[in-house]
Formats: C-alpha cells, sequence, structure tokens
C-alpha cells in the first residue's frame, strides 16, 4: 500500500513537469507581436510617400518578383504613384505576357502592355512549389489586407530574420524568424545591407529603409484607393459638424418661444 501511495503520489507531479515543459515549448514557438511602426497612409488623413513607394517597387522588382507575384494590380497604375506615361510603357515592355491563342489555336507570348495585370514569375501553382521546395510563394497584391496588422506584420517579416538561438531544433530549408507563427519560415532571407539595390533617387538601401519602402508600394498595391477614401471621410466629418451646428441653431431659434 506504501509503494501504491508512493507511485499516485509521483502521477501529478510528473504531470505538472511535462505540461510545463510542453507549454515552454509552445510559447518559444509562437510568434512575437508585429513591431509598430508609424505609417503615414495609416494616419486620419492617410497619404501616401510616394517616393517611399516608387522605392519599393523598385525593391520589389529587383527583389520580391523573382518568386511572388502582383496579379491584380496593371501597369498603367503606376502611374498613380508618380510614374510617367514613358516609363510605364518601358517598364511593361520588359514584361513577357502569355496571351493568345492566335489563328492556329496557340498561346504564344509578346511584349507586355500597360493594360496588362503585372507579369508573376511561375506558370502556375505547381510550378511555383517546385522551385521552392514545395513551399507556395503568395501572391502579394492583397498580402497587406490579408494579414492582421499587415504593414506592421510585413515589415517585421522582412526585417526580422535572425540566427536561431540556442537549442530550438530548426526543420531542414527553414529560416529563422520570431515574427512568423512556428518561427520558421520557408521563405529565405530576402533583404540584405550589402548594396543589395541601389535606389535611384540616392537614398541608401538599408535592410530596414528597403522593408519600410516596399511595404509602403505593397500597402499602396492593396488599398489604392486610400487617399481619396480618408480624404473623403474627412470630408464628410466635416461636413457633419457644420450640419450639426445648424441644427442646433435652427432648433433654439424655433423653440426659444417656448417656455
Amino acid at each position: 500500500m506504501k509503494k501504491l501511495f508512493l507511485i499516485l503520489l509521483t502521477i501529478p507531479t510528473i504531470a505538472f513537469a511535462n505540461s510545463g515543459a510542453s507549454n515552454e515549448t509552445a510559447l518559444s514557438a509562437s510568434a512575437l507581436h508585429p513591431k509598430q511602426l508609424k505609417w503615414e497612409f495609416d494616419n486620419i488623413f492617410g497619404r501616401f510617400d510616394r517616393a517611399s513607394v516608387q522605392r519599393g517597387y523598385q525593391v520589389y522588382k529587383e527583389v520580391c518578383s523573382a518568386c511572388h507575384g502582383l496579379k491584380l494590380v496593371s501597369y498603367r497604375n503606376l502611374g498613380q504613384i508618380g510614374f510617367a506615361e514613358a516609363e510605364i510603357k518601358q517598364i511593361a515592355s520588359e514584361a513577357l505576357v502569355t496571351d493568345g491563342p492566335n489563328d492556329d489555336g496557340d498561346m504564344f507570348e509578346r511584349a507586355g502592355l500597360v493594360s496588362d495585370k503585372f507579369a508573376g514569375p511561375y506558370a502556375n501553382e505547381q510550378a511555383a512549389r517546385s522551385s521552392n521546395g514545395g513551399a507556395y510563394p503568395p501572391d502579394l497584391s492583397l498580402i497587406v489586407k490579408a494579414r492582421h496588422d499587415g504593414a506592421n506584420y510585413v515589415y517585421s517579416i522582412l526585417a526580422g530574420f535572425a540566427e536561431a538561438p540556442e537549442g530550438f531544433e530548426m526543420a531542414q530549408g527553414k529560416q529563422y524568424n520570431p515574427y512568423f507563427e512556428g518561427r520558421q519560415i520557408a521563405m529565405p532571407q530576402p533583404l540584405t545591407d550589402d548594396g543589395q539595390v541601389e535606389y535611384k533617387d540616392g537614398t541608401y538601401a538599408t535592410k530596414e529603409q528597403m522593408a519600410i519602402d516596399v511595404v509602403n508600394f505593397l500597402q499602396w498595391a492593396a488599398e489604392p484607393e486610400t487617399e481619396h477614401r480618408k480624404k473623403m471621410g474627412v470630408r464628410t466629418m466635416i461636413f457633419l459638424g457644420i450640419l450639426l451646428v445648424i441644427l442646433i441653431a435652427a432648433k433654439r431659434a424655433i423653440w426659444k418661444q417656448v417656455k
């Protein structure tokens, strides 16, 4: 009976210890909350820093477009962020777009037009997975809207790659990123501080600067109507404020004789 009592007494202790270890493991693998940055498009007046958005497009083109598409954005939309018509035509013409069928019923490739959507890096999802070890690089058209705290999340992922802490078991082919769920991500570190991009406007392209710029670009791609929407919101609030003053004045004028 004494041995049985000791065994029963030990079981809860072991279970508690295992539970603690399990909770600690789960906690160490959970994603950190994204870094909180102040974005110009996120304030009440909501405007885009067009210089940053243009630099972000350059980062997307030279770095991100090798794996990620932007299939919901047309080349002609680049005019909204300050690109000249001639520049847009040049950018579009550098892309190969699958078109057709032709008179013989075959698909063919041609140079892009300003009316075309951004050409993707892969023909289909299967080709994308085959080229990335089974991982599927998501389309970036709506990535900022598709993730909670989207702009801060994308920035944190891009700038958050680091060496795995001692004792953290990494799966083969994965990179350590504390802002990604599970802290392991299939995407290799995309941005570095080694002169990866040479900005046309002379801005020094650090990893943090490139991350900020490409987030500004992706925010514009996801919500190009942001500036118009927020301007209309401010105008509506001003109109409602004036209307409220008029209604209060009218009420007082109408009821001032009533005691």
